[in-house]
């Protein structure tokens, strides 16, 4: 008797142990099809509210098609998120909708510091995109643009996040921050269109590759166009106070947080000086770290950038950075950008 129940048991921990093994890793046909599934669905999800903008502008005393691109719908009331380079200088431009209807639009709003515009149809029943946050983003997550490239509407392509918080030079010599890149394709016509993650939430706006490369290609993140976008809707344009840097978002050190009693646990790190500048004369320097501007902490570009678009040309603020373990309070005097002068 106490043999078969010995047996037994053994029978119950050999079948115990089969139950508690772990499961069976997916085959690589499983990972394709679940990527695939996800790359689709936001495709799908996005996709009606993405459109195709078609601008024609003044040559020779006559109207002509100027150019196309991209774009798409953030309100249900028809306003159009796309690149300022795409309909800066427009006499007129026209929207073909998703399902195939054509509506003429009004310029609302350009940046061209920034690479933003934000044009308006009048149109019922628009599909929205369903706006991110780009703050969180990680390196290698999967990106997914949709445009309109050389006139082939709605072709998605997808990749990954390649970096974040890189910095990239507008048409006006603007340097814009806290750049997207993807190895997501993008080629002529994809300007303005979204690039999502996953979910179909835009994470940023495609605006630029560099040419012959392969797998550079560049948007600008979400967080920052929601803000420019704002601005636009309301004034049709911003007016920036310069101070001659580029930056990058980094996360600051525990020990200098500590020792400086900075509740934040981020920060801007300087990662450009123009010569010459506002920031220069300063003293500013490659590498600083900017905690804060006056009694507002700075936590990011998206910080920084809000600061100076409420600060008029000529206003003195109060930078502070920390340069090694040495805290800098700096004063500095905005000036107009070269580029407007």
């Amino acid at each position: 008797m106490a043999v078969r129940i010995r047996k037994m048991l053994n029978e119950d921990s050999s079948w115990a142990g089969r139950n508690d093994s772990k499961p069976t890793p997916p085959s690589e046909g499983e990972l394709l099809d679940a990527y695939s599934e996800a790359v689709a669905g936001a495709a799908e999800k996005v996709g009606p509210a993405v459109v195709n903008i078609e601008v024609r502008g003044k040559r020779g005393g006559a109207e002509v098609a100027s150019g196309t691109g991209s774009g798409f719908v953030f309100t249900p009331d028809g306003f159009i998120l796309t690149n300022s380079h795409v309909v800066n200088g427009a006499s007129a431009v026209s929207v073909l909708l998703h399902d195939g209807r054509r509506a003429a639009a009004q310029i609302i709003g350009n940046d061209p510091d920034s690479d933003l515009a934000v044009v308006r149809i009048a149109a019922r029943e628009l599909t929205q995109a369903d706006l991110g946050e780009s703050r969180a983003l990680r390196v290698g997550q999967i990106a997914i643009a949709v445009g309109s490239p050389y006139g082939f509407q709605h072709t998605v392509t997808a990749g990954v996040i390649s970096a974040v918080g890189r910095s990239l030079r507008s048409v006006t010599g603007r340097l814009i921050d806290n750049v997207i890149q993807t190895d997501a394709a993008l080629n002529p016509g994809n300007s303005g269109g979204p690039l999502v993650d996953s979910r179909g939430r835009v994470i940023g706006v495609n605006t630029a590759t560099i040419l012959p490369a392969q797998g550079l290609c560049f948007a600008i993140a979400i967080d920052s166009a929601k803000f420019v976008a704002a601005r636009l809707m309301r004034f049709g344009k911003i007016e920036r106070g310069y101070l001659g840097i580029a930056g990058a978002n980094t996360a600051l050190p525990r020990r200098l947080a500590r020792f400086h009693r900075v509740a934040s646990d981020s920060c801007v790190q300087v990662a450009a000086v123009d010569s010459g500048s506002p920031a220069e004369k300063a003293g500013l320097k490659r590498s600083d770290l900017i905690i804060a501007c006056g009694a507002m902490p700075i936590r990011g570009i998206d910080d920084l950038q809000r600061m100076l678009a409420d600060e008029p040309v000529g206003a003195s603020i109060t930078i502070t950075a920390l340069r090694g373990v040495e805290k800098l309070v700096l004063e500095v005097t905005t000036a107009t950008p070269p580029a407007r002068k």
